[in-house]
């Protein structure tokens, strides 16, 4: 049974599923939509606008892998796990849109916004799917450094002064816990796999790990928002250590990606592949502006 909205599935509803494709137009069922007092609307655009952009992108990734997994379970997980991320950028980037207040929707801030509008974390954007000779073993990697980095900071959105991002991160909670889960029992099945399989796995590691420190690295948004993401790196580095522990990985030394002029992705700057990225994500919608299907 589909829902008039999507925010209705932010609340219980016995026997009955949300279905993709549903509109916004209704009142967002359960949960108060009126911009808090206490919060800017302005700060809470643009944090609504980092949430939504990295689960979008992250599932315009992991979407690559569709016929291309290394087996057909595989091939239904990550698909899945792409559709979990992007239902979260839906609910997010429609509430970006309501703070914003200028009429954007989520198709117009996901489709009509050029690359320095977009604010994920370069983990999301890099290139390690099947189409740039990437890896398997790359992508469990990062999936496991970004689910793992979302379930904690999803757990302090829990209180966060928005009632509608609190929702939106008490419903994905339940779907980061599962990526995580699932990224960290590839991790440990390659990396104490063969010795191909291990050094693979190392490999794929080494591949996401200079982008580690963006995620615990704070944005003037996130610190008058009271969200500061440097207060989750302790509980994701003892997961991340726990996993590898398991699958025989050392944990790499340091090695910060670079920035420009101390800016990365939350500022709008990105790696050459966000560019490539969108333009495949957007291509359909602006060769055919005001489409309907």
């Amino acid at each position: 049974m589909s829902f008039d909205n999507a925010y209705e599935s932010l609340v219980d509803h016995e026997d009955e599923h949300w279905a993709f494709g549903t509109g916004f137009a209704e009142p967002l069922a359960g949960v108060d939509r009126e911009i808090p007092s206490a919060v800017d609307a302005g700060d809470l655009f643009e944090y609504c606008l980092m949430l939504g952009d990295d689960a979008l992108v992250l599932s315009q990734r992991l979407a690559e892998w569709c016929s291309r997994g290394p087996e057909l379970e595989e091939d239904v997980a990550l698909a899945n796990i792409a559709l979990d991320l992007l239902g979260q950028a839906r609910l997010l980037l429609t509430r970006a849109g309501e703070a914003e207040g200028a009429g954007r929707d989520e198709d117009a801030l996901a489709y009509l916004r050029d690359e320095r509008h977009f604010r994920n974390v370069h983990l999301a954007e890099i290139e390690c799917g099947p189409f740039a000779g990437g890896d398997f073993a790359t992508t469990m990697a990062r999936l496991l450094v970004f689910s793992s980095w979302k379930v904690a900071q999803y757990q302090r959105l829990l209180s966060f002064a928005d009632p509608v991002v609190a929702a939106i991160a008490a419903k994905g909670l339940k779907e980061l816990a599962y990526h995580r889960d699932h990224a960290a029992q590839w991790v440990v099945r390659l990396g104490d796999g063969t010795p191909e399989s291990h050094e693979r796995m190392r490999a794929g590691v080494l591949r996401v790990w200079p982008y580690l420190d963006e995620l615990f690295t704070a944005h003037p948004v996130e610190l008058r928002l009271g969200v500061d993401p440097a207060a989750t790196r302790a509980e994701v580095d003892q997961v991340l250590d726990a996993v590898f522990a398991a699958a025989g990985l050392d944990r790499p030394d340091p090695v910060p990606a670079a920035r420009v002029n101390g800016r990365a992705g939350r500022d709008g700057v990105h790696t050459e592949a966000m560019g490539y990225l969108l333009a495949e994500l957007q291509h359909l919608h602006r060769s055919l502006p005001g489409a309907t299907w």
